[in-house]
């Protein structure tokens, strides 16, 4: 019978915080106050440490929530340089479409915030280089969300590859699957949504020019004007989590296909995904593939997960960390129906003097080992990354989500797109985040 352990620990308590604001909670403002932006302050403000103090967001509908959610007393605008202007605001987390991620956080840094800023951390290559200098010229705290890289499970993830688990990785297989109206990004429009309470032109920004239409920035991932569409959204999620867990820098070479298969709603980004991508050896870590396939058109339902396959066994990673391990001491079997029967007779002699015999399972299959290692009931990686980045504010202690670390996974999953539009594969160094 298979072993079964459960890993039932919490991550390890966070280091002394520094004593730079000692006693005082970490006072945040919210640029972009949709779903995800939302759910990034409820995160933060779970952990105790933070208190919001203003929103920004361009319709006016999110201001009046914001003060429903979280008090009256909070500061609210349509232009988020008020907000930067603000001497007392500690940070700022950056939920607004992708196309002004990087602005943003550009001018958050330089007016002396720390930047929670959501994935993908930039719309466009070139932008990254710039966040990754400002990062480094103000010395900013800027942590990219993807909570993936502070979650307990893929951190029990790296630490089982590291030590040889599934032997030697050679392929890693990443999915997420969806199959409803939400997952495919149509959300609800506001039935009040007009020029009169939403600030059309501050939206669009660097996008091109367009008269008012409202579906645009309620659904806009669907759009390659302001968003990233399956990349963007959820490529890059599993990028950073492949990153993390394998210490990997990036691919070599990507190549993506897909289509437009139902969701034909005026979108023109895919709901279909798939990438290839060839990553070198790198450090510990031998050269591997990988598969990549987002879905949105998937009749079973939402899934999503990686599976990363050694030459010892395959290690299956999502809600929980599971080991299938191959028994290498059991019979290889053998094919010898061709050979004279008296060399069949002498290879049997010799195969059953060396390996003895095994006896299969109930479903007939050769003997496997079995972990499964689960995190703590109600755990959120969530409430870990925010919790992560604010002791980094405090303490002035570099996140592992860095700069650096968004591009070099925001890089292959933009790279993705230009390989689906233009039909070519692309190089890519990933070292110095840039096509070759």
């Amino acid at each position: 019978m298979p072993t079964r352990r459960r890993f039932l620990t919490t991550a390890a308590a966070p280091a002394v915080l520094a004593q730079s604001k000692p006693n005082d909670k970490i006072r945040i403002a919210l640029i972009g106050a949709g779903g995800m932006g939302s759910g990034d302050v409820t995160s933060s403000l779970s952990t105790g440490d933070s208190e919001l103090v203003a929103v920004a967001d361009i319709y006016d509908g999110r201001l009046t929530r914001a003060k429903e959610i979280w008090g009256a007393h909070i500061q609210t605008t349509r232009d988020y340089r008020e907000i930067l202007a603000k001497k007392d605001i500690d940070a700022v987390i950056v939920a607004t479409p992708d196309h002004w991620h990087a602005r943003i956080a550009i001018d958050a840094m330089n007016a002396g915030k720390d930047v929670y800023v959501e994935k993908p951390m930039v719309q466009k290559v070139a932008d990254g280089h710039l966040v990754i200098e400002a990062a480094a010229k103000t010395n900013r705290i800027l942590q990219v969300g993807s909570q993936r890289v502070s979650s307990i499970i893929y951190d029990k993830a790296r630490e089982l590859l590291a030590q040889g688990a599934i032997g030697e990785l050679n392929l890693v297989e990443a999915w997420w699957d969806r199959n409803s109206a939400i997952g495919a990004w149509q959300y609800s429009i506001p039935p009040d949504a007009s020029p009169a309470n939403i600030d059309w032109d501050r939206y669009l920004g660097s996008a091109p020019k367009r008269p008012f239409e409202p579906i645009r920035l309620f659904r806009w991932r669907n759009y390659q004007d302001y968003g990233t569409g399956v990349a963007g959204d959820l490529f890059v999620h599993l990028f950073s989590g492949l990153h993390f867990i394998t210490g990997a820098q990036g691919p070599e070479r990507v190549f993506a296909t897909g289509g437009l298969r139902y969701w034909k709603d005026g979108r023109d980004v895919p709901d279909i995904l798939m990438g290839i991508y060839d990553y070198p050896a790198h450090r510990n870590m031998p050269a591997f593939n990988l598969a990549l396939r987002v879905n949105f058109v998937n009749g079973a339902g939402e899934t999503s997960g990686f599976r990363f396959v050694g030459s010892e066994g395959i290690m299956t990673v999502g809600s929980t960390v599971t080991l299938a391990k191959v028994n290498r001491e059991s019979e290889p079997g053998y094919t010898i129906g061709t050979f004279p029967r008296n060399v069949q007779d002498n290879f049997l002699k010799a195969y059953h003097d060396k390996y003895s015999p095994k006896k299969p399972s109930a479903d007939g299959m050769l003997p496997q080992a079995e972990d499964t290692f689960r995190a703590p009931r109600n755990y959120s990686d969530h409430f870990d990354h925010h919790r992560n980045f604010l002791a980094a504010v405090r303490s002035r202690k570099p996140v592992i989500e860095d700069a650096l670390f968004g591009l070099r996974a925001a890089g292959p999953a933009l790279l993705s797109n230009r390989s689906y539009f233009e039909k070519q594969t692309f190089n890519w160094n990933a070292a110095k985040c840039e096509v070759k």
